[in-house]
């Protein structure tokens, strides 16, 4: 309060941007002086924002000094956080899909911290090609001619119409135009490959006749889409693709399958549920295969065009192929990560995805147990834990409607109020924990939890965030 009685504006007590610039040395020596001037008038303008009831007590420069260095320390912290996965949802988009297998990783570090042959032909001495890195891998595995690599499926899928079909007509069935997620639908992409949709069929059921009906002069190729992403039971019927083949072989046109997630292997000897094998579908006849890197297959983000070799060889020739081309380290990684399935006796050892999803339920239920009392130590008494059977997914539009058994912990909470408390808790931790809520509770599955002590040694800070 003043002599008058009326409580002082404290605003005007703060001091100037030049007077907190003086004693500033050491922020400008590190950070510049133009960013630090710039932090400081934008933590001003907050400040000044405040209620004037906040400014009885003088705001210091040294205040200011150290509220400005918060800032800027914060503000050089990476964005990227290592997220303990408990969703149960394995390959999972916004987390970031399949990890990475170790050898994969060394192969990033090595090409990326030193120039390499990516487009140089050591033998030769002149430009080579990078698909070369991994092309004959690809070949050995699925059995095609050629194959190339951009830096999505969905971005493969596009190439692929953009030189095969552009101003052509291209007929899909009706029960494949899928929407993906993100914006990527395929009768946009085709939209904007520049190629003609002309739908088929049912929502539910499509026929051999149904494409050859479709087929005129006007046609540039067949194609079919995995419904990787939902699945329609009942009353349906789809045409296999050795029937497609043999339609597209007799019209001169190619056959393209766009099979979302990328499997190389018979899932079924792993005891999980099946899904389509890109080898398989190069012998029913498939022309060109899409598929993508960082799904099934567990590897890094990409997506593969493999077929004969005379359709890759245009493709390469698209001006687009260089828009969409991946870099060294995609690469690298890529090449490891084929690699492993040369083995597959020890695959399930190496590859992360496919250690997740063959994880053994008891392991996982021993795991639960263990953690329930450290997570109940540290709740207060308004929260139960305890743990539970859970059902995880395989994600990213695979295999959609099939569960695999797995334990998780549950939590309850007396309110919604506090679960979201909790939630908002587990993201603060140093590693944040992303757990789905399910009927009002909080479900921790555990099947992605390699590391349990890194679950384990942070729990004790959850105490301080949920008060």
């Amino acid at each position: 309060m003043t002599t008058d009685g009326k409580v002082s504006d404290g605003r005007r007590r703060l001091p100037s941007v030049d007077k907190v610039l003086r004693h500033s040395d050491m922020l400008i020596d590190r950070w510049g002086r133009k960013r630090v001037t710039e932090c400081l008038r934008t933590e001003l303008i907050k400040i000044r924002a405040l209620p004037i009831a906040d400014y009885r007590t003088k705001v210091t420069p040294d205040e200011i000094i150290k509220i400005v260095e918060n800032r800027l320390l914060t503000s050089d912290t990476s964005s990227f956080r290592r997220i303990i996965n408990l969703t149960g949802i394995i390959l999972h988009t916004n987390l970031g899909r399949a990890l990475l297998p170790k050898k994969a990783i060394e192969a990033v570090v090595g090409v990326a911290a030193c120039p390499t042959n990516l487009e140089y032909d050591l033998s030769l001495g002149e430009r080579g090609e990078r698909d070369h890195h991994v092309e004959p891998l690809i070949c050995e595995l699925t059995g095609v001619e050629a194959a190339t690599v951009v830096n999505n499926n969905a971005a493969a899928l596009l190439l692929v119409l953009n030189t095969l079909a552009d101003q052509s007509e291209v007929p899909v069935s009706r029960g494949e135009l899928v929407e993906i997620g993100g914006s990527f639908r395929i009768p946009d992409i085709m939209m904007r490959s520049g190629c003609k949709l002309v739908e088929i069929g049912t929502t539910n059921r499509t026929h051999i006749h149904d494409y050859e009906c479709s087929i005129n002069h006007r046609t540039a190729l067949l194609m079919k889409v995995h419904t990787c992403n939902f699945r329609v039971e009942g009353f349906t019927a789809a045409v296999d693709e050795s029937k497609l083949s043999v339609l597209a072989k007799q019209h001169g046109i190619p056959l393209v399958i766009d099979l979302g997630s990328g499997n190389l292997i018979d899932m079924d000897k792993h005891g999980l549920p099946v899904e389509p094998i890109v080898s398989k579908a190069v012998t029913d006849g498939a022309d060109l295969v899409t598929f993508s890197g960082d799904k099934l297959l567990g590897g890094p983000q990409c997506g593969i065009i493999a077929g004969r070799k005379d359709l890759i060889d245009r493709i390469r020739k698209n001006p687009l192929k260089r828009a969409l081309r991946p870099d060294k380290m995609i690469y690298a990684a890529l090449a490891e990560v084929l690699k492993l399935y040369r083995n597959p006796q020890e695959l399930e050892n190496e590859l992360p995805t496919l250690r997740s999803l063959k994880r053994n339920i008891l392991e996982i239920e021993a795991q639960a147990k263990r953690l329930v009392p450290q997570l109940s130590a540290v709740l207060p008494n308004d929260y139960s834990v305890w743990a539970d059977t859970c059902n995880s997914q395989i994600g990213s539009g695979a295999l959609p409607v099939e569960n695999i058994p797995s334990y998780g912990l549950v939590v309850s909470a007396v309110s919604d109020v506090r679960l979201r408390q909790l939630l908002s808790a587990f993201r603060q931790l140093p590693f944040p924990v992303v757990g789905r809520l399910n009927k009002g509770k909080l479900i921790l599955d555990l099947r992605c939890l390699d590391l349990e002590f890194q679950f384990s040694n942070q729990l004790s800070e959850l105490a301080d965030l949920i008060k």
